[in-house]
């Protein structure tokens, strides 16, 4: 494992949730920026962001790291360290892993070195991660404590949900094998996240890659090739002990958080095509159940590829404090606040529209009761008008900014926002109210993924180099 320079005892991140939140505001912010799929033969990179506000060059690109193949969709991003291993002083978060969708490579970052412009560490290749261990299209990494990275893979190298599973590597980046026990793999894969004082680790359901790969289709849904499950394994053991079929109210089950404080027993997770948040919990007899914790109701829409149009939550965030829980909506356009301290009673404390697919000058228009149309004000920012719908969403250790981009996958921008294909994305903050709830976007801030020097490109993922509210677990 990479060793620290410094003189101290700890590791990296931080002791507590808690202690976290009083860290350094964040400086810099990489981001994933995808050209696969806009028809432009460049290589996907890495985007470093300025996001100091006494900068010279805040709210810009200051620097860039292209990938050395091109076609690789790069999607998610996690650490090598994080507060999991803060006991190991021999831990450093050094490098970012960057995970390609598409053709499976796994890259790794150093941003030790330089932080504002990383450099490429290493290269894990396709053919070595199929040989070893039959899996392909990875999804979500986390670093474990004992220095190992444990990554989600969707399915094996034909497409098929039947060979999805976990990855792990070693310190050294090396692939060491499978982590779930044989004839252990989930049904479908996607994201996951590990709470061992509750020796149990819990992951979500997209579909089969041959499926998601392609344009959406509502028909594969009836068809049972979306899941609708989570499922609940031993930790670290890797025994699958429990699945939990989310029904209709849980359909296509995407990003899961547990609570950040690690004695809790409680998490949720964003249900994309139900459009609803479902959170799971611990039974006084050690198994889990779920129930539906905020429920969006669709739109009755017109124009549109159907009747009702959800939401669509495509990412969710929860505040290092557990006091709060954000959404996006990427067809509705809105970001949600939601105060989550009645863990059974969440209550809607901000929203704010930044897109969608029914902003005015869309020809989708909503149906009301009484049978008038309507569509939603939108604002500008910097003068620029706002492409595509909320996606990821990062926020700042304190809580106060939520930084937000807008591209999902490739050819799903490309169905529902070609204008994102077309022009590009771009990268918004929004100020946080952490007293009484509220959400306003900063107008100060706005980076325009469409004016690349190679041409406009999809940004997605978002991670700091000290640490974020998505990659670190406390154990």
């Amino acid at each position: 494992m990479a060793k620290d320079s410094g003189c101290c005892n700890k590791g990296p991140g931080y002791a507590t949730p808690l202690e976290a939140m009083s860290g350094p505001r964040e400086t810099l912010i990489y981001v994933n920026c995808v050209y696969n799929g806009t028809g432009r033969e460049k290589p996907d990179y890495l985007a470093t962001v300025d996001v100091d506000p006494s900068s010279s060059t805040y709210s810009r690109v200051i620097h860039r790291l292209p990938m050395p193949y091109i076609g690789d969709e790069l999607h998610h991003s996690g650490w090598n360290a994080c507060s999991s291993c803060h006991g190991d002083p021999l831990a450093s978060r050094r490098f970012l892993i960057l995970l390609s969708l598409l053709s499976s490579r796994i890259y790794v970052v150093d941003t030790l070195q330089d932080p504002r412009a990383p450099t490429l560490h290493k290269v894990v290749e396709p053919e070595d991660i199929i040989e070893k261990t039959g899996l392909a299209y990875p999804h979500t990494p986390h670093c474990l404590a004992n220095g190992d990275v444990m990554v989600s893979f969707l399915g094996d190298k034909d497409g098929n949900a039947k060979g999805c599973g976990f990855l792990l590597l070693d310190s050294d980046f090396n692939v060491k094998g499978r982590w779930e026990k044989p004839g252990h793999s989930p049904l479908f894969g996607y994201d996951f996240w590990y709470q061992p004082r509750h020796k149990t680790m819990i992951s979500s359901s997209w579909a089969a890659p041959y499926v998601f790969t392609k344009k959406f289709n509502i028909q594969h849904v009836a068809e049972g090739l979306y899941g609708r499950h989570l499922h609940v394994y031993s930790w670290p053991e890797g025994e699958l002990k429990q699945i939990m079929d989310l029904g209709d109210t849980g359909l296509v089950p995407l990003e899961l958080r547990f609570l950040h404080n690690p004695a809790k027993d409680n998490g949720f997770v964003g249900c994309g095509l139900s459009s609803n948040i479902i959170r799971f919990f611990k039974k006084p007899d050690g198994s889990w159940d779920h129930e539906v914790s905020i429920w969006e109701e669709p739109l009755k829409v017109q124009n549109w590829i159907l009747p009702e149009m959800p939401g669509l939550i495509t990412d969710i965030v929860i505040s290092l404090d557990d006091r709060f829980l954000y959404l996006s909506n990427w067809f509705h356009g809105d970001v949600r606040q939601y105060n989550i301290e009645d863990l059974t009673n969440p209550r809607l404390t901000g929203q704010v529209r930044v897109g969608g697919l029914i902003q005015k000058g869309s020809p989708v228009v909503v149906e009301a009761e009484d049978g008038s149309t309507y569509q939603f004000d939108v604002p500008e920012v910097q003068g620029k008008k706002l492409r595509g719908g909320p996606q990821m969403i990062q926020l700042s250790l304190d809580g106060r900014r939520l930084y937000v981009t807008n591209s999902v996958f490739s050819n799903w921008d490309q169905q529902f926002y070609p204008e994102l294909v077309e022009k590009g994305s771009h990268m918004l903050q929004i100020d946080v109210n952490t007293e009484e709830g509220g959400l306003a976007i900063n107008p100060d801030f706005f980076v325009d993924f469409g004016a690349e020097p190679e041409g406009p490109s999809l940004a997605h993922e978002m991670r700091y180099p000290g640490g974020d509210c998505t990659s670190d677990i406390w154990v």
